[in-house]
């Protein structure tokens, strides 16, 4: 079984494909807590700090994630879903951290039937889960957008970054690429060495920056620094249009 918090038909905001209609799944459960994002939230009245997403990370949320213990019955859902939109969208699944779950029977007879139905999947996954490509082959018509973190998530380095977990994606997978979140002061001071150290592992991949932002007041603080942080560097911008358009409203 796997755990989902939301699903809902909306438009990819973010990356290579911004701006495609895409229909999202995003499961729960993380296995980092990136605190140095620092969107603000309340669990049993004490603040705590983490991603723009910790609906899908802090497991205090669990009560509310929904567990998904029958493939057959999210396939009927997402048929219905399908019909109801008229043609087969983009299909992403993100969270927390999906891959967490890549080697569940359930989670991937789900994955299985997309890629059957012809259906472009891109994985928004932090890049630390190593995966058996040889046992999971699905896996291999998959996109891989891969959101590592930097130092201002908070997270230990040995922690976010697993170089051969990061090889095996770009060696097995039909596309991949590099998304990294950036705040303004990150990327006046330790930004683009983190990066070439990245790239170091993943030379072949596109990399894009996107401004930190739960909001868009957040966004607005961080973009025009990241936009020419790109500009100086030749990475390529990535704005993230569903906060831009929705602000902090979740399932859109």
């Amino acid at each position: 079984m796997f755990y989902l918090t939301e699903q809902f038909f909306s438009i990819q905001g973010e990356g290579k494909y911004a701006g495609t209609p895409s229909y999202f799944l995003r499961t729960g459960g993380c296995n980092l807590s990136c605190p140095g994002f620092g969107a603000a939230y309340e669990v049993d009245g004490e603040i705590r700090y983490g991603c723009d997403t910790y609906f899908a990370v802090d497991s205090s949320f669990s009560k509310t994630w929904i567990k998904v213990e029958d493939p057959n019955v999210l396939i009927t859902e997402l048929e219905a879903e399908f019909i109801k939109i008229g043609y087969l969208p983009d299909m992403v699944i993100t969270g927390g951290e999906p891959l967490m779950y890549y080697s569940d029977d359930i989670f991937y007879a789900v994955v299985s039937w997309l890629v059957g139905k012809g259906i472009r999947i891109t994985f928004e996954t932090n890049g630390t889960i190593e995966i058996d490509f040889e046992a999971y082959p699905a896996y291999r018509d998959c996109v891989f957008a891969l959101s590592l973190k930097l130092a201002n998530s908070g997270e230990a380095r040995e922690k976010r970054i697993k170089p051969q977990a990061l090889k095996n994606i770009q060696a097995n997978t039909k596309e991949s690429f590099l998304k990294f979140t950036i705040d303004k002061q990150l990327a006046e001071t330790t930004a683009f060495e983190e990066i070439e150290e990245i790239r170091q592992i993943l030379p072949e991949l596109d990399v894009y920056c996107m401004p930190v932002g739960e909001s868009r007041d957040t966004i607005w603080h961080n973009d025009k620094t990241v936009f020419h942080f790109c500009m100086q560097h030749n990475f390529l911008y990535s704005d993230r249009l569903h906060i831009r358009v929705f602000d902090t409203t979740q399932g859109v």
